[in-house]
């Protein structure tokens, strides 16, 4: 459904902090479902944990949070621009059901529950095979800045 070559043209996140490879699904202003694949060569395995390499769960957040912005975007029919930035919220009831670790493919499922007055309100859950990772409402809204 979209490639990375089209995600870098939707996200202004770059490497080491661009946590969406792939997206397999989109439905306007429903659902979207993505893919993070984890390699060893993460930047933040050295230091987390250098005996037992775990992503911390704030990036798979991130990453569940990354997918949402290409889901609103797609949502709003509109690509962020140079004067705009997609910002958290809020994050409410997240969970860490399974730790995360190099070799993993993330599937990334988020749903678009409501949009008001510029804030938008996801269910994001993140997957490894069937396990469930991490689940969370996330809020974000866009801004523009100077």
């Amino acid at each position: 459904m979209m490639d990375i070559h089209q995600i870098l043209k939707q996200l202004p996140h770059r490497y080491p902090f661009l946590l969406v490879d792939r997206v397999l699904e989109l439905e306007k202003g429903k659902r979207i479902k993505a893919l993070k694949n984890v390699t060893m060569n993460e930047p933040f395995f050295t230091g987390h944990f250098p005996h037992r390499p775990v992503m911390p769960g704030v990036l798979m957040l991130e990453a569940l949070a990354q997918a949402a912005a290409l889901l609103a975007f797609d949502t709003m029919g509109e690509a962020p621009d140079s004067k705009s930035v997609y910002y958290f919220a809020g994050i409410d009831g997240a969970r860490f059901k399974r730790p995360v670790e190099p070799g993993d493919q993330l599937t990334l499922e988020v749903t678009l529950d409501r949009m008001k007055a510029g804030i938008f309100k996801f269910g994001a859950r993140a997957l490894v095979g069937e396990e469930t990772a991490v689940e969370a409402e996330l809020m974000c809204t866009m801004r523009t800045i100077a």
